[in-house]
């Protein structure tokens, strides 16, 4: 059984053999390259499925044809959804799980679980509009509801509201949402929406209850669904119930996507009722699972729908949130010049860039030791976690940045006569603040749900910085 305590597991240098076994395909390029693992497709041509079940049936006597012959309008329809049922499977959920995660996951091999399809409920560009709702997902990279709904969908209407009740006075006076974190959001937003304009979309910016503003957006539009990415705490979890209901009326389908955690929801080895309330059973259980691949940004996002003419929307400002702006920041809610934290995708992963790279630069920096306590930053930390919390930076791709910096450190340091220790470096320490990150979200969300009543038992944690 591992020990719960990620300093304690160092690992032993690495044998020529087992380096030689563990090497990717591109340190061997005379070896013959193994089979690529197998991968999902999000959507399903049209041309697969006329191929796989267009096969040509014997004729039959002319004469026993009659002399008319009346076809209903809907057999083409009926018979692409014959052949899309027929053609189409749904991956084992007892999938062989890649032992990607070990004591020191950042040495091991890349190996990643399979991902599942999304399994639209029409064939490819089936759905006539689908309104993809933003919530703490605001990039394009690693964004399963953003790629899915521009695969299922002839057009999409990205939206993003800022709810007036996460605004205001708590019942304790304090405020729900502060000026600082209200203007990393609103840098956030900003960023997202540039980005998609880029890609031929836009996002629609709205003040308003989602279970009002998208149920006029969606009649406006004429969509047929919704795609959004699940929260964790109560009254997100509640809204989710509420909107599903209000859409359900309306006849507009809602579909939600998980992929705010470093693992997959669905690929946890237990169920979340019965995940365990401590740090330590949870590590234990989850070791050796493997993480999915993540999801390439979309050069190009299907555009906005044509009926109904929906205005973009401005971003609003911190006054008509009703946040007054500190001395600090001006009138328009921009940050003094000196402040280091600015919302966004583009931030967050040049951010990530940098940190990759001043690691490599300096594997060992820290301690004398070299111990894996060793970090970067002002406290020791990469200070990655707003853009984390508001979803600007997908923990999957963190991870695959990370596992990329340490194979090209560990082979930097192998490669030197008198390498120090290629196993201690402080990108593990950060891989299991990761875990660390997971176990919080699922417990919230274990007692969040209102399906079934669950016995609250406190979990038990360190008092460790996160990342």
């Amino acid at each position: 059984m591992a020990s719960t305590n990620p300093t304690s597991l160092l690992p032993c240098p690495p044998t020529p053999t087992q380096e030689a076994a563990e090497a990717p395909p591109e340190d061997h390029p005379h070896a013959a390259a193994p089979p690529p693992p197998p991968t999902a497709s999000i959507s399903l041509s049209l041309s697969t499925l006329l191929s796989l079940s267009g096969h040509k049936p014997s004729a039959p006597p002319v004469g026993a044809l009659p002399s008319k012959v009346r076809i209903p309008s809907q057999i083409s329809a009926v018979s692409l959804s014959s052949s899309s049922a027929a053609s189409s499977s749904k991956p084992s959920r007892t999938a062989t799980r890649a032992a990607a995660i070990s004591a020191f996951p950042l040495q091991a091999p890349l190996r990643y679980l399979t991902r599942r399809p999304a399994e639209p409920s029409h064939p490819a560009a089936g759905r006539r509009c689908t309104v993809v709702w933003f919530r703490s997902d605001l990039r394009v990279h690693d964004n399963e509801a953003l790629t899915a709904a521009s695969n299922d969908s002839l057009s999409l209407l990205p939206v993003y509201l800022f709810d007036p009740r996460d605004y205001g006075k708590s019942s304790s006076g304090f405020d729900k949402t502060g000026p600082y974190r209200a203007t990393f959001l609103l840098e956030s937003v900003r960023d997202l929406r540039n980005s998609l304009r880029a890609r031929g979309s836009d996002l629609v910016v709205r003040v308003g209850r989602p279970e009002t503003v998208l149920v006029e957006l969606a009649r406006e539009v004429g969509a047929d669904a919704v795609y959004a990415h699940q929260e964790v705490s109560h009254d997100e979890v509640r809204m989710e119930e509420k909107m599903a209901k209000v859409m359900e009326e309306e006849g507009v389908e809602v579909k939600y996507f998980w992929g705010s955690t470093l693992y997959h929801m669905e690929d946890l080895p237990f169920d979340l009722e019965h995940m365990p309330s401590n740090y330590g059973g949870f590590r234990e259980k989850v070791q050796g699972l493997g993480v999915r691949k993540t999801i390439e940004a979309l050069d190009q996002i299907k555009g906005m729908p044509r009926r109904g003419d929906v205005e973009p929307g401005d971003i609003p400002t911190l006054m008509d949130l009703g946040l007054t702006p500190p001395s600090t920041m001006g009138q328009d809610g921009k940050p003094a010049s000196n402040s280091g934290l600015v919302g966004g995708e583009t931030e967050a992963l040049d951010r990530l860039k940098r940190f990759a790279a001043e690691f490599q630069a300096h594997p060992n920096k820290g301690d004398k030791d070299g111990n894996c306590g060793s970090i970067y930053g002002a406290n020791f930390s990469c200070k990655i976690s707003p853009w984390l919390a508001m979803g600007c930076l997908s923990p999957r791709f963190m991870f695959d940045e990370l596992k990329k910096t340490a194979a090209r450190t560990i082979s930097a340091a192998s490669s030197q006569v008198n390498g120090g220790k290629p196993g201690n470096n402080g990108m593990n320490w950060l891989m299991f603040e990761l875990m660390w990150r997971d176990f919080f979200r699922f417990i919230t969300k274990k007692y969040s749900s209102t399906k079934k009543k669950i016995e609250a038992v406190p979990a038990t944690a360190c008092t460790g910085a996160l990342v």
